[in-house]
């Protein structure tokens, strides 16, 4: 009887190689989508004169504000707004995405939740744009390796921090100018709890008496 057969498979293709390929092409499409989808409700939102905004931004402290954390990432105050956040939101997404739907959609919910909740606390005005899940999976690309004691991971993230670190400043409330740092805040801290829960478990230690 044969027994499990590791390395390629049997049409040559290394399995490990095909399942990132696989990831990869998931990825595309699901980021493709979700901006696709953004680009639709900002051409809506135009349409109706910014009416989306008014009703879905994130209003802070208020009772109907805390639907507004499912919704505010989703609209933008104009087209250049959305384009700004659209590159890196593609880019971060596929590289987390690359690790499994399941942890994507983990760094995604927790970098949302937290911008949504840091704005409703602390923000001011009504608040829109997806900035904040850029900087939590940003911040996510950025502290997985050290969790998950990955060289792989931990050089990946100097190179991104060497090309795009300087948006971590948008964080800071005497930097940021009219954008909304406490949604660049609250997502970035979202992204590191969501790194921080998907660290590897260290094994059990089995004690005899």
């Amino acid at each position: 009887m044969a027994g499990p057969v590791s390395g390629p498979t049997g049409d040559g293709r290394d399995p490990e190689r095909h399942t990132i390929a696989s990831r990869a092409r998931a990825g595309l499409a699901v980021l493709g989508g979700f901006v696709a989808l953004l680009f639709a409700i900002e051409v809506l939102n135009t349409l109706m004169m910014g009416a989306l905004n008014r009703t879905f931004g994130l209003r802070p402290r208020s009772p109907d504000g805390l639907l507004d954390i499912l919704t505010f990432p989703l609209l933008h105050a104009n087209l250049n707004h959305l384009l700004s956040n659209s590159l890196p939101l593609v880019i971060f997404g596929f590289l987390v995405f690359l690790s499994g739907l399941r942890v994507f959609l983990t760094a995604l919910a927790f970098s949302w939740l937290g911008s949504g909740l840091t704005v409703w606390l602390i923000g001011d005005g009504v608040t829109v744009g997806a900035s904040g899940l850029v900087f939590g999976l940003f911040a996510f690309l950025l502290v997985r390796g050290f969790f998950n004691r990955s060289w792989r991971q931990i050089l990946l993230a100097a190179v991104l921090f060497m090309g795009y670190g300087s948006i971590l400043l948008g964080a800071l409330p005497f930097v940021a100018g009219y954008v909304s740092w406490q949604a660049h805040l609250g997502g970035a801290a979202g992204g590191v709890v969501a790194a921080l829960l998907l660290r590897p478990r260290l094994p059990a230690v089995t004690r005899q008496d």
